[in-house]
């Protein structure tokens, strides 16, 4: 992935690239939090950063490359970074929002480039906080986060995302200013807004994976680099503030879900749901993580909503085939997770629990309760679990109606070929659809 984020100069990136990489991957959400805190500016720590990258390519071909390359890094940065704030500071008659002070950034400028025992200040948890600052839209707060935290660039996000670069851009600028304008503090929010905060911080990291795992559209099922950031993102949290158990269990629930990737396709390129996989393609190495972190988490006796979740994650990893799987204990944990987080989605997700624990007739009422609101009607996978429970109840009519509401809403091309298929094993033989109309 290394090109995509410096193509200015990746074609003639030299041996040392291999180094740079790591460090880019290791670094650059650490270096890049410290440039925005001594700056104030977004864009003024990424051009600072992405110059000093441009200046580890010449430098350690020539001299090697330097025994902390992260501190050699991050001096070289905030040399550039002075320069500039000098440059800025000359049009300040212009620009008056920009009133930094030299003097702040001097003491890191001295710093020996090859000192192996620099040390600087971890600002990430700060840098997560301004990203996912209430203030700014869950699109804004995804994609500062990629960018800033991830270091993905403008076209890898929109890419991501299934958007047009421009969109995607605009979105970023937007965010920025916003930041600027509002005066969008950059710390850790006070102890008494920090539960609800940290929250959206996680809320933000787990939509990111979503959209890696069950891509919104497009001919992809999943898109694994963004899966693997999101899970990255997951792990800084993790480390930043470690005594969080909901952090553990964000964590643990995408390295659950993550697990089955490889199984979730077949060599056709078709859907496989959970049932019919191969379980012998889950990944050991995330399941056994994942399940060490939620007896972590669940053992500070603060359950959250990620926890159970990623609970329920763990029992379906345990089961060594789809007849083991302990579905009273999923149902539990459901009833304990609509207690403290009640909304139609769990209550439809307990419902599908149930019907494979006390049957397809008792899981498909809790299914119309759950939807009897109206609030899942535009939801496929409402309709999807609807239908599949139809089907297994011989229900066929019903259950085409109910398949065909669902491929109507699914805009990804994997799930919507899932979803014909299912709906012409149950339309009649004639091969007409039934009438949606009545």
């Amino acid at each position: 992935m290394f090109p995509l984020r410096y193509g200015t100069f990746a074609a003639v990136m030299p041996q040392p690239s291999e180094t740079l990489e790591q460090v880019f991957r290791e670094e650059y959400g650490r270096i890049i939090a410290t440039l925005i805190r001594l700056s104030g500016s977004f864009d003024l720590a990424e051009e600072a950063l992405q110059e000093a990258f441009t200046s580890a390519v010449a430098n350690w071909e020539r001299d090697g490359t330097p025994g902390n390359p992260g501190a050699w890094l991050t001096t070289v940065a905030h040399r550039k970074l002075l320069d500039a704030v000098r440059r800025e500071k000359t049009r300040s008659d212009k620009q008056p929002e920009l009133e930094y002070e030299t003097e702040r950034l001097q003491p890191y400028v001295e710093l020996a480039l090859f000192e192996e025992a620099v040390e600087y200040p971890d600002d990430r948890l700060q840098l997560i906080f301004t990203c996912c600052h209430p203030s700014l839209s869950r699109e804004a707060q995804v994609a500062l986060t990629l960018r800033t935290l991830g270091g993905l660039t403008t076209a890898e996000i929109a890419r991501a995302f299934l958007l047009p670069e421009s969109t995607l851009a605009q979105r970023l600028v937007r965010a920025k200013n916003k930041i600027r304008i509002a005066r969008i503090p950059y710390e850790v929010p006070p102890l008494k807004v920090l539960q609800e905060r940290l929250a959206s911080v996680q809320s933000v990291i787990y939509l990111i994976f979503n959209e890696s795992y069950s891509a919104t559209a497009g001919n992809s099922l999943t898109r694994k680099d963004l899966s693997a950031e999101a899970i990255r993102l997951g792990r800084v949290l993790c480390r930043l503030m470690p005594n969080e158990p909901e952090n553990s269990g964000l964590l643990a629930l995408m390295l659950l879900h993550d697990s089955r990737r490889d199984a979730r396709v077949n060599d056709r390129g078709e859907l496989v749901i959970l049932e019919e996989q191969d379980r012998s393609r889950w990944d050991r190495e995330e399941i056994a993580e994942g399940l060490r972190l939620v007896e972590q988490a669940l053992r500070l006796r603060r359950v959250g909503p990620l926890q159970l979740q990623a609970a329920i994650a763990a029992v379906h990893a345990e089961a060594q085939a789809p007849d083991e799987t302990d579905w009273r204990q999923i149902v539990a944990l459901y009833e304990e997770l609509m207690r403290i987080s009640p909304s139609p989605i769990v209550a439809l997700n307990q419902a599908a629990a149930v019907a494979m624990s006390e049957g397809f007739e008792q899981g498909l009422v809790l299914i119309e309760k759950a939807g009897a609101s109206g609030k899942l009607e535009n939801y496929y996978l409402f309709h999807a679990a609807r239908a599949d429970l139809l089907r297994r109840l011989n229900r066929l009519p019903e259950a085409a109606m109910a398949y065909s509401r669902a491929a109507a809403l699914t805009t990804n091309q994997v799930e919507q070929q899932y979803v014909r298929r299912r709906l012409s094993e149950v339309t009649k033989p004639n091969g007409h659809l039934p009438d949606m109309s009545s």
